[in-house]
């Protein structure tokens, strides 16, 4: 199977990635639980992983590492732990349900927000179309930095420095650009920086982060133990505790850091070079075929990153995908979560079919789709 479906997960992963959670599934004890060796062991194991991502994302403290189930719990955490009755907030018009969702059920407590428009190719009027949604009552900016359909990257640091010009807070889901774009969190100063680690960084899936790089930080969403101050019935206050209750997934996390430290090795740029051959490759291939519909320009930095998405003219995304997988090419098709997105650009009827290369992809499987899309009979 050639698998092109790796803005929902990437596969395979590192070989180091398997060994290293293999490794922890036959030694790993429970993290903080417990004063003997193996407990002790793999409460260093949980801080070296925080320091691999603090490292990785420029980070300043380790301990503001925050590890989550995937992307979508770190975004819950930040949107329903600090926004409070009355807040606004002003979300780009290419957003994923992870945040939209969160925010629909905000409504409820009375929270409001407004959509900014992006406009691709265009930073200084995608800055200029947040600035215009703010109101006296906005408390913070949450955006993608990369949107899972149209590849489209937002100017997140432009858009970090216009929020803190007023005063609020951003969030960015960074779920399609960690790994493959670089992000440093001392020079942006995100203030909260929302992680999957089963995408870009090679992980497993179930693993995820939040790094909080504010001095604001969420309230709790679930309270319970964690291995410190166990007479207090309040949550304790210091990070990560704070933010972390329950057994954590060590195996994965463990094989996080592998993925990371694999990211390290190769380099964001480069794995991002790679990817970007490969679907200009495609984008070229594509556009001498009359019967496809592309709706963005050529994925290039730094207005996009690398992935495409596409259709057969008059014909269904998921037909298109189901037949892409009977000849052994898996896709993905549809909304992907993102119905603004396919609003955006007139395909909430349709979907899409969506292509995005990985570290292991090479031109011969981009060549080999092509080729089954050319002679594609539906």
């Amino acid at each position: 199977m050639i698998y092109l479906d790796n803005a929902a997960t990437t596969s395979p992963k590192p070989l180091a990635v398997r060994k290293a959670v293999a490794g922890a599934m036959q030694t790993a004890a429970n993290p903080g639980r417990s004063g003997h060796d193996l407990s002790l062991k793999a409460s260093e194991e949980l801080y070296r992983t925080r320091k691999t991502a603090a490292a990785l994302f420029h980070a300043d403290k380790p301990m503001k590492v925050i590890f989550t189930l995937n992307c979508t719990a770190a975004i819950n955490i930040v949107l329903k732990g600090i926004l409070k009755s009355g807040d606004h907030v002003v979300v780009s018009d290419l957003e994923h349900n992870a945040v939209m969702r969160p925010l629909h059920k905000l409504r409820e407590r009375g929270v409001s927000y407004s959509m900014a428009q992006v406009i691709p190719g265009d930073n200084d009027g995608t800055v200029d179309s947040f600035r215009k949604a703010l109101n006296a009552k906005t408390r913070m900016i949450v955006c993608t930095h990369a949107s899972n359909v149209w590849g489209i990257r937002l100017p997140v640091e432009r858009l970090t420095a216009l929020a803190h010009e007023y005063g609020l807070l951003i969030a960015v889901d960074a779920a399609q650009s960690a790994g493959v774009l670089p992000i440093n969190l001392t020079d942006s100063r995100i203030d909260y920086l929302c992680l999957a680690g089963h995408k870009g960084l090679y992980g497993p899936m179930g693993t995820g982060m939040l790094i909080v790089n504010s001095d604001t930080v969420p309230d709790t969403l679930t309270e319970g133990g964690t291995g410190s101050n166990s007479l207090l019935l309040s949550q304790p206050e210091e990070l990560p505790d704070k933010l972390e209750s329950g057994t954590p997934n060590l195996s994965g996390l463990i094989g996080l850091r592998a993925g990371m430290a694999f990211v390290q090795e190769h380099q964001p740029e480069k794995i991002a070079q790679h990817e970007y051959s490969l679907v200009q490759r495609l984008y070229r291939g594509l556009s001498s075929d009359k019967r496809i519909q592309l709706y963005t320009e050529e994925p290039r930095p730094p207005y996009y990153v690398p992935l495409i998405s596409f259709n057969l003219k008059g014909t269904d995304s998921e037909t298109v995908a189901q037949v892409l997988n009977r000849s052994g090419i898996a896709v993905r098709a549809g909304l992907h979560c993102s119905p603004l997105a396919h609003r955006k650009m007139g395909t909430e009827g349709t979907g899409a079919v969506r292509v995005s290369p990985s570290y292991f992809t090479g031109s011969a499987e981009i060549d080999r789709l092509l080729m089954t899309l050319h002679t594609l009979r539906v």
